[in-house]
């Protein structure tokens, strides 16, 4: 290890970094790792790196841990000045993560995606500490694949990714999930009556994130009259807070079998009550319905890198742990196919089934004790087993 980044640790207390954020889907699994970190070793340091401005600025101090803000941003598709500074902000980036390396002094650095993961990830590994990437999608994003050559190790979740990865640095843990959402003991009853639903009735759950999905609010909004032919069936419709006061104000949002909200306060709970999920299928989200056996529809998002949400739907499609349904065809396709596999039990436990067979529930534990591992020195590979 090069003398400026050169700590002496005791036999606990290891310092890790953990780089990333952008999105709930970076920010949380993030949190759940550094939670198990606490449990497994009480003694460690953590201290998170993420994007100025970002997501994780505001729910990794909620969660009881220090943060720093880069003020890295990537690049608009779409040109605009926003653009020209985009180098000068990772070349401050590159300049602060240094900084903090030398004063930190990390035993390891994790990145878990997203646009502070890669200054943080590329100064630690010429500052000589060891570097881990968690890559969450089937996909592996740009700022991952830069760091393919330097990176000591890959924590993956999908076997796509080892295409893109040195084979002798991959891991394949699964994704990090929130393990509360695995023990909560709430009754399916009791969870619907919670978002005030008819606790005898099935339950349709359709989320597209905080912000909302787009195309996920137009089905809801154009099948009205399909939504409210079925009366027998509800559906609780997390709009996001962009579309909140648009579809509120939609004939569907006002039907008596219909609950709308921009944000769901409890989401164990609303696992728990949803007898079909219909979502994104954004690495997260998927974790989460398998670990927790939901069958689902998922409508990959179009507005991702390397289209990997359809990669990542497929995955559980090509094992019949889930269905799929495009973009383009969620207006005419997306309500009735939700209404048809409801009405057909064995299916949703089939698909049930199938979503639990493909979970790893030990992923958040495992890849905690991986990076304790690398922290110490270690060689975690072969701790895990690999059914590649």
């Amino acid at each position: 290890m090069s003398q400026e980044t050169k700590h002496t640790s005791s036999h606990n207390g290891r310092r890790i970094l953990i780089s990333g954020g952008g999105s709930g889907g970076h920010v949380f699994p993030a949190i759940a790792i550094a939670n198990e970190l606490k449990n497994q070793d009480p003694d460690c340091k953590i201290h998170f790196v993420g994007a100025t401005g970002k997501l994780e600025m505001k729910k990794v101090p909620q969660a009881g841990f220090s943060i720093t803000g880069l003020p890295i941003r990537g690049m608009q598709r779409k040109w605009t000045l926003k653009n020209i500074s985009v180098p000068f902000r990772l070349l401050i980036s590159l300049w602060k993560a240094r900084k903090l390396i030398r004063e930190f002094k990390p035993d390891v650095a994790v990145g878990v995606g997203g646009y502070a993961s890669f200054p943080i990830l590329r100064a630690a590994s010429r500052m000589k500490v060891p570097t881990i990437v968690q890559e969450q999608n089937s996909y592996a994003g740009v700022a991952n694949r830069l760091l393919k050559k330097s990176a000591d190790w890959f924590f993956v979740a999908y076997e796509e990714t080892r295409k893109v990865f040195p084979e002798e640095k991959i891991i394949k843990t699964g994704n990090p999930v929130r393990v509360e959402l695995k023990e909560e003991k709430t009754t399916v009853q009791d969870a619907k009556k919670h978002f005030g639903l008819d606790a005898n009735k099935p339950a349709v759950l359709l989320m597209g994130g905080s912000l909302g999905a787009r195309s996920l609010n137009n089905a809801m909004v154009a099948n009205a009259d399909a939504i409210a032919s079925n009366p027998d069936i509800q559906w609780f419709w997390q709009s996001g807070s962009l579309y909140e006061k648009e579809m509120a104000e939609s004939r569907t949002a006002s039907l008596d079998n219909v609950k709308m909200t921009a944000f769901i306060d409890r989401m164990d709970l609303a696992y728990k009550m949803a007898d079909l999920i219909v979502c994104r299928s954004g690495a997260m989200t998927i974790a989460e319905i398998c670990l927790l056996g939901k069958p689902a529809i998922l409508v990959p998002s179009p507005n991702v890198a390397e289209d990997h949400q359809t990669m990542n739907a497929n995955a559980l499609v090509e094992e019949g742990a889930a269905l799929l349904v495009k973009d383009t065809n969620a207006n005419e396709k997306l309500i009735l196919k939700a209404v048809e596999v409801l009405q057909e039990d064995a299916r949703l436990i089939e698909l049930g089934k199938n979503a639990l067979r493909m979970s790893k529930p030990n992923a958040t534990a495992d890849i905690a004790s991986c990076i304790l591992k690398v922290a110490k020195g270690q060689n975690p590979k072969g701790d895990i087993e690999d059914d590649n």
